[in-house]
């Protein structure tokens, strides 16, 4: 009789597998074989989405570059490079494998992030080139409308309505690509995702600023009836809200695209008020009346609207006539400005785009200590400075150089028009307190110097934040560090110009500095300390919660100010942070948040 057992005996002796065994090492060995497979595919395609998002990065580069050197046909070569490259990013990203990984654990938030984003730049990118060529056609890209002094104003218009479906399409963008999340573990994709969502903020800025500038340029530059324009330079030498004391100020006149030069005064020229012009609570709160009293304090207020009419009142209160608006600019645009006009000549200085920083910020106060040649000089400087981006012989550069300032929060711009004064508002050129919104949170850093001096040419900053959740509470934690770098050499001290006066609580050298710390909108502050310890104050700027301390540094040291705030809006991922812009670019940092 045949017994089963004989036949396990048998079928094991002669070394073949039960057929249950057999079955599922062939599905183990399947199922190796379709991982590697997978991974192996998805790898292959993730280098490719990787390598065509920074073709995507890189041509919007070459393409921006051309228009600036006013290069139609090559602009007409790159741009439809732009939206193939997108298109093949997305299709690499969109298989049913790659989607499969995205429920990864640990890996799969590397894979939706990276499918995102070239979903984005795919959706936006044809739209977006489309524009460019548009304006192209209507506009002389060698010239950008700039003939001299005079822009012509005439193309604007005709751009308008393409600009403004392109500003709509890269603003949609931008706020789905900031809710990308760039926490990932696999730094190739991260640093794709993280470069193409900065490019597309990058890019939404331009087209706004164009379509901005085309609504606002033909009735701001005169095309109806002339316009007068008080433009105030601010010393990031001596640190305000906005950038800088309010030290010169020239009023231009626009009529018809044609700009000019009409009248210059200096701080000196506008003496303290006996009685201080109104300022709301908050500015009140965290700075007196000075802004109210002294004109070189008025760029401390933290709206720019109200600083700018503050100085508009003030300038018509001396030389009378009606000012249509004010522009605020910073020293540091000075370097901008020279490397696109080439070397400027004032009295019997001449300075190229890396000796004018030093110049107007130092240089100047430690060869000229006394006040009426310093303001003297100023005027002279800003005045050859106007004059040569006025007649530079090649716009395209000038217009870049202001792009690139404005880029940096460096130029400020209120209109007495409410109309025009609504749209700049809503631009980074109107100085307003930002708006938190659906791409995140802002909190925010306001640098006010009160040692009387020029020392901020010497000072550094350091910005962080964290942001996480302290015993269940939502959390947003500012941590601002604070050097003064200045030298020490006791055989060649810096001047009293530079230094400000001494007196028993600050010594030559030492920097005294208001630092204010707003939160996020709707949060409180739960704590604050500042390191070494020093006085603060609080208060509310809109629906912001602010928090002041004075500190005092001798060269060579730092202090640090930490502000933790709690409840609505605080612990939010997508914490952006705003702050008055130095001579130097401050450095920003996102760091683990470490609850007290």
């Amino acid at each position: 009789m045949y017994h089963a057992g004989a036949c396990l005996n048998a079928c094991v002796s002669d070394g073949r597998l039960p057929a249950r065994r057999r079955w599922i090492r062939w599905v183990i060995g399947a199922v190796v074989t379709l991982l590697i497979f997978a991974i192996g595919w998805v790898f292959v395609r993730g280098a490719g989405a990787v390598s065509e998002l920074g073709n995507v990065d890189r041509s919007a580069s070459q393409l921006q570059a051309s228009i600036a050197k006013g290069d139609v046909n090559r602009v007409q070569k790159i741009a439809p490079r732009i939206p193939r490259h997108a298109a093949s990013a997305h299709a690499l990203t969109s298989d049913p494998i790659w989607r499969a990984f995205e429920v990864v654990p640990w890996l799969g938030s590397d894979f939706t992030a990276m499918r995102e984003v070239a979903e984005i730049a795919d959706s936006v990118s044809e739209d977006t080139v489309a524009a460019v060529l548009d304006i192209a056609d209507e506009i002389d890209l060698a010239h950008l409308g700039l003939n001299g002094s005079k822009l012509d104003l005439l193309p604007l218009p005709a751009v308008q309505d393409t600009l403004a479906a392109a500003d709509e399409t890269l603003s949609a963008a931008e706020a789905k690509a900031q809710q990308i999340t760039t926490d990932t573990a696999l730094s190739p994709l991260a640093d794709a995702v993280q470069s193409m969502r900065d490019s597309i903020s990058e890019y939404a800025t331009i087209i706004g600023s164009l379509h901005g500038a085309s609504v606002l340029l033909p009735s701001m530059l005169g095309a109806d009836e002339a316009r007068d324009y008080v433009v105030v330079v601010q010393n990031n030498a001596d640190l305000r809200s906005h950038g800088g004391s309010a030290d010169t100020f020239t009023l231009i006149r626009a009529e018809n695209g044609a700009i000019s030069i009409e009248r210059q005064a200096s701080a000196q020229d506008l003496p303290a008020l006996e009685e201080p012009l109104a300022m709301n609570d908050s500015t009140t709160a965290l700075f007196d009346d000075r802004p109210g009293r002294h004109v070189r304090d008025i760029t401390s207020i933290p709206e720019f609207s109200e600083a700018a009419a503050a100085i508009a009142v003030r300038w018509e209160q001396k030389f009378g006539g009606t000012v249509d608006g004010v522009i605020a600019i910073d020293t540091a645009v000075a370097p901008h400005l020279v490397k696109a006009t080439g070397p400027v000549t004032f009295g019997a200085h001449t300075v190229d785009h890396e000796s004018v920083l030093p110049m107007l910020s130092s240089t100047l106060y430690a060869d000229a200590p006394d006040a009426a040649q310093q303001h003297a000089l100023l005027a002279q400087a800003f005045k050859a400075l106007f004059e040569a981006a006025l007649t530079s012989g090649d716009p395209q550069q000038i217009i870049g150089a202001l792009a690139d300032a404005a880029a940096e929060g460096r130029i400020r711009i209120w209109s007495a028009h409410p109309d025009e004064q609504q749209t700049l508002a809503a631009t980074n050129l109107g100085g307003a307190l930002p708006k938190d919104d659906e791409r995140g949170s802002y909190v925010g850093v306001l640098f006010n110097d009160s040692t009387g001096g020029k020392m901020n040419f010497y000072t550094d900053a350091a910005i962080s934040t964290a942001v996480g959740s302290c015993e269940g509470e939502p959390t947003t934690q500012v941590r601002v560090t604070w050097a003064n770098n200045a030298p020490v050499d006791p055989e060649e001290p810096l001047p009293e110009s530079v230094t400000g006066a001494a007196n028993e609580q600050l010594h030559p050298g030492d920097v005294r500095t208001l630092i204010a710390v707003y939160g996020p909108e709707g949060a409180a502050v739960n704590a604050q300390r500042s390191d070494p310890a020093d006085g603060s104050q609080s208060t509310t700027l809109g629906t912001r919660s602010v928090v002041q301390h004075e500190v005092t540094v001798a060269p060579g040291e730092s202090a640090t100010i930490t502000v933790s705030f709690v409840g609505t809006g605080a612990g939010e991922r997508l914490t952006r942070v705003q702050h008055t812009p130095a001579i130097d670019t401050i450095e920003t940092t996102r760091v683990p948040l470490v609850c007290d």
